[in-house]
């Protein structure tokens, strides 16, 4: 079972940027997302990037102002994000879809494996 940790998160001002990093315990050969929490609320769809990173879906609400990328080499998948809102202000996952290499589910029943999340703050 590969394990998921998150970082990069904090407190930011309405129109600032962040990078959140996620870092596997081994090489994941599948599709991986990032998903965000916001308080009260279900997890919802942020970003994915294929296996070998050369495909991305982004919700709506992100597109424009956040890139998913990831490095297979370093294990690591990257979710930068510009503009930030308030409505962004969310815990952020990073997430496995082990069935899934060249095709990007936005549904978090596509995904297994999760890591604790990281706390994104806009304030206004």
């Amino acid at each position: 079972q590969v394990q998921l940790a998150e970082s990069g998160g904090g407190l930011v001002q309405d129109g600032g940027s962040l990078r959140l990093y996620c870092v596997a315990s081994g090489r994941i050969f599948s599709t991986m997302g990032w998903f965000r929490q916001p308080p009260g609320k279900d997890r919802e769809f942020v970003a994915g990037v294929t296996w070998r990173g050369d495909s991305s879906v982004y919700a709506d609400s992100v597109k424009g102002r956040f890139t998913i990328s990831r490095d297979n080499a370093k294990n690591t998948v990257h979710l930068q994000m510009n503009s930030l809102k308030p409505e962004d202000t969310a815990v952020y996952y990073c997430a496995i879809a082990p069935s899934l290499t060249r095709y990007i589910g936005r549904n978090e029943s596509d995904y297994d494996q999760w890591g604790q999340g990281t706390q994104v703050t806009v304030s206004s």
